[in-house]
Order: structure tokens, then sequence, then C-alpha cells
């Protein structure tokens, strides 16, 4: 799914708007976040060095906001009619936590950093604030984690299969 939705950013925005900020935003973003970012760099012909920087700073971005902030955001909602999705939400994260059982630090970076579906920033934020996890050691664990998907990404996509996708 990431892959159809990055070339669909990269289809599609990749002519209105230069290379290097599409990659930005779609890292930002939640399921994609630097693993599409890099995606799209490479379907739109941006170098490596020049993405890397670009696609973590994106993905790293959210972090804070969702540490400091998800836990309010998910209290106010539970007072509304929207307090469904936010179980949803939340189950899906608490489900998610379970592969953190290993240690909650190396734990939340190799959940964050290994890039397979539902793994992330994003998903790793959620848990860390959910869990009530320490944030200085969540928020460096997540973005060691980001570090590690970004290398991973980086060898598939410009290294393995680099001469395949153009």
């Amino acid at each position: 799914m990431t892959n159809a939705v990055a070339v669909w950013f990269a289809n599609n925005l990749g002519h209105i708007m230069p290379a290097e900020l599409v990659c930005f935003i779609v890292s930002l973003f939640p399921i994609l976040e630097c693993r599409g970012g890099l995606i799209v760099a490479k379907l739109l012909g941006v170098n490596l060095l020049t993405a890397l920087p670009i696609c973590i700073i994106g993905n790293i971005l959210p972090v804070p906001f969702i540490l400091l902030l998800l836990n309010k955001i998910f209290q106010f909602f539970k007072r509304t009619k929207h307090h469904k999705l936010v179980d949803k939400i939340e189950a899906h994260a608490m489900k998610k936590s379970e592969s953190l059982s290993r240690g909650e630090f190396l734990g939340l970076l190799l959940f964050v950093g290994i890039p397979l579906p539902g793994t992330g920033a994003w998903t790793g934020s959620m848990i860390a604030a959910l869990l009530g996890m320490d944030r200085k050691r969540s928020s460096v664990a997540i973005g060691l984690g980001v570090l590690l998907a970004a290398f991973i990404i980086s060898v598939i996509f410009y290294g393995l299969l680099g001469g395949v996708i153009h």
C-alpha cells in the first residue's frame, strides 16, 4: 500500500512542486513516513544524500507533538460522540504494543525501525504516549528507529532495487 500511495504522490504532485517538498510532505504522513518519502524521492530522481535528511526530518517532526498531546486529545474526544473512533485507535495501538515486550527502549526502536506495515514513528509515538513511557527515552528510541528505517529503505530502493526503479 505504501508503494502505491507513494507513486500517487510522485505522479500527482511531482510536476507541480519541487521534488524535495513532495518528499518532505509524504514523510509527514502516518503510514507513509520516511519510507514513502524515500520511495517518492527515488521516483522523482532526488539524490539520496539530499533525500535522507529531508525525509528523516519530515518523519521525526510530528513525534514530539504526538508524545505531548495525544493523551490530551484523546481525553477530549472521549467526551464527544467520537469516543468510539478513539477507542478503536487506542485498541489498535495497544495491540501493536505487544511487540515491545523485550524492553521498552529496544522494543520501541525496533518497532519503529523495521519497515513493516503498521509500524513506524507515528504508531510508535502513539504506543509510547498511551503506555506512559518516558518521553525523552521514547523520543531517542523513535529517532533511532527512524534512522534505522531510513537506512533499510535506502539500501532497498537506492541500492538493491536502485537499477530497477526509475
